[in-house]
């Protein structure tokens, strides 16, 4: 199988190596800068633990051109750059290649066939709808990723904990090419599930950890000291509150309490979220997938959300200032 993972950062370079080392699979990259220097000098490189794994990249390249039509396209890019990189990937998509977006928050496709949500793209993560011109939803299979992995050098991720990887279509039926995809991914060593309900598998991640990660962001705190201010947990449980509300208006509904989830993110310690280590490595925020999408939904379907609008404001203005999120 040929396979293109877009963006080798971290999550990409966890699917990367692990598919890389199935010997079914022949795994390009489309990378930049360093990155993508690192994968063409020494291929992918992946550390598990004491054990540093490595595998042959087929082709890496920053041109979509240069690499050709696959059978797989996994997308692991940050959400704000793929309104810009999706209309350029055609060279990269035939008649049957999937797509599959391993990627933080609300996905471009995530309103189709919503009926509540009216036939509009979410203008928060597709803008001018360019995403969903460019890779329609039937190209789609749902994904959810369950691992604590970042990068220590350009080109070598390094897993922390979880291998956990939920797909499944966005139409909600069992096929035959989530089936493909489950025996590829579980060869490759994920611990794969698949879902007939994808979107409330993303909305239920998306709802544990939409709070915490632009917390962690304004504050620089890890994920243990965030939670061990009663105020801020407080905060965080009031923005959970009406997620879950909004989740339920569109048939997502979330029957666990905040409180339930933050004993859940109390076993990971003192660990800092994503959108912290974005924060650190100067990289833009992922704010619009992960709560400018709920705010979105919220208003379409009649709901206020006052304490997700103040995070959202708070962030917002803390990316601007630090050159992090577009505007002034």
């Amino acid at each position: 199988m040929k396979i293109c993972v877009v963006g080798a950062g971290a999550i990409g370079g966890f699917l990367g190596t692990r598919l890389a080392l199935e010997s079914s699979t022949q795994v390009s990259a489309l990378a930049r800068g360093t990155t993508l220097v690192a994968l063409r000098d020494q291929g992918w490189r992946l550390q598990e633990g004491a054990e540093l794994l490595q595998a042959p990249v087929a082709l890496a390249a920053d041109d979509p051109g240069e690499l050709g039509p696959q059978d797989l396209l996994v997308i692991a890019v940050k959400a704000p750059a793929l309104p810009t990189l999706a209309p350029t990937l055609a060279p990269l998509l035939a008649r049957d290649t999937m797509v599959v977006p391993a990627m933080n928050g609300v996905p471009w496709w995530f309103s189709a066939g919503i009926d509540a949500l009216g036939p509009r793209p979410l203008e928060s993560v597709d803008p001018g709808g360019a995403i969903t011109a460019a890779i329609p939803v039937s190209r789609v299979v749902g994904c959810v990723v369950h691992a604590a992995v970042s990068t220590a050098a350009p080109g070598i991720a390094v897993h922390r904990m979880g291998r956990g990887l939920i797909i499944g279509e966005p139409a909600g039926v069992e096929s035959s090419r989530v089936a493909q995809l489950a025996t590829l991914f579980s060869r490759a060593g994920f611990e794969v599930r698949t879902s007939t309900r994808i979107r409330y598998d993303i909305w239920y991640k998306l709802w544990g950890n939409m709070t915490m990660n632009p917390v962690s962001a304004l504050t620089g705190a890890t994920l243990d000291r965030v939670l061990d201010d009663d105020l801020v947990r407080a905060f965080c449980s009031a923005a959970m509150r009406e997620a879950a509300t909004v989740g339920a208006r569109i048939g997502y509904d979330v029957r666990e309490s905040p409180e339930d989830r933050h004993a859940v993110t109390r076993k990971l310690g003192a660990a800092k979220t994503s959108m912290l280590q974005d924060v650190e490595a100067l990289r833009p925020l992922e704010l619009d997938a992960l709560v400018g999408a709920v705010r979105e939904i919220g208003s379409r379907v009649g709901l206020a959300t006052p304490s997700i609008d103040a995070l959202f404001g708070l962030t917002r203005l803390f990316g601007r200032v630090h050159g992090l999120y577009p505007g002034r």
